[in-house]
């Protein structure tokens, strides 16, 4: 039977965790109990647990989080910047499920709100996680138009079809929700690209205006950067944008069928 070891410092110790009530006479309390971790403590992780007055902060999981650090714990570290579903910078795993914590409604949640970093990726502090290999893996797959030059005098036209043919891709904002989610990627996070790096791959494949769809799929050649993918569709079920990474996963497989003549 195969041992697994569990990184240093990876696992709560449930007697660490803090406590913070919320003045007394507030009505509607809700408590959110999110993950604690810093590596510089030396300590193991711990989950603090807040109790917030709802009538006087946004609906939103991010709102919760951001009057959690403006007003009750300061040293609470996470991601944010936009606040509309749009730069992924604050995903983040809310109630069991990977999302974006600006879009996630504090009320889609029945009991305490548990708040943890996106799973399987190391941990900088707190709800940040480290994706250095991820957008690592994104460079890897050169996300940018390649056409031989000289480059045309006048813009790259699409009709409409060929612009249709994007729709599902291009929204994609490498969030990492759907990568973090996907069981092949948490046993081979060096080889495998994941379900995001994946699309977006996908995604320059079918653009009409790129020249390097023989390049691209060559890169994309051996047992692990693309066919570790065993269509759990944890990847589709978690998107926050509803897109459909297994789809374009299924359809980069038959476009490597159809290159090799089968």
């Amino acid at each position: 039977m195969a041992r697994l070891t569990l990184p240093r410092n990876s696992r709560i110790d449930p007697a660490a965790g803090k406590h913070h009530k919320a003045k007394s006479g507030v009505q509607r309390v809700r408590t959110f109990r999110i993950y604690r971790y810093d590596p510089d403590r030396q300590t193991r992780p711990r989950i603090d647990s807040y109790e917030l007055d709802m009538a006087a902060c946004g609906p939103m999981v991010l709102d919760a989080l951001i009057k959690i650090k403006n007003e009750i714990d300061s040293t609470l570290t996470f991601r944010r910047s936009c606040r509309e579903g749009i730069c992924g910078s604050c995903a983040m795993n809310i109630d069991g499920t990977n999302t974006l914590a600006c879009v996630k409604s504090c009320a889609e949640v029945k009991g305490d709100i548990r708040i943890f970093p996106l799973p399987h990726v190391p941990v900088i502090k707190d709800l940040v996680p480290d994706l250095s290999g991820f957008y690592a893996q994104y460079a890897s797959i050169e996300p940018w138009l390649k056409s031989p030059p000289p480059p045309p005098g006048s813009e790259r036209l699409q009709t409409p079809g060929e612009r249709a043919r994007l729709n599902g891709y291009y929204e994609c904002i490498l969030c990492a929700c759907c990568s973090t989610a996907c069981p092949s990627y948490w046993w081979n996070p060096e080889r495998y690209l994941g379900p995001a790096v994946l699309l977006q791959a996908y995604r320059w494949l079918v653009d009409s205006r790129d020249e390097a769809a023989h390049e691209r799929l060559e890169a994309l050649q051996g047992p692990f950067r693309l066919y570790r993918c065993h269509t759990i569709m944890n990847c589709t079920n978690t998107c926050p944008k509803g897109l459909n990474p297994g789809k374009a996963i299924a359809e980069t497989k038959k476009m490597m069928l159809t290159r090799s003549g089968q």
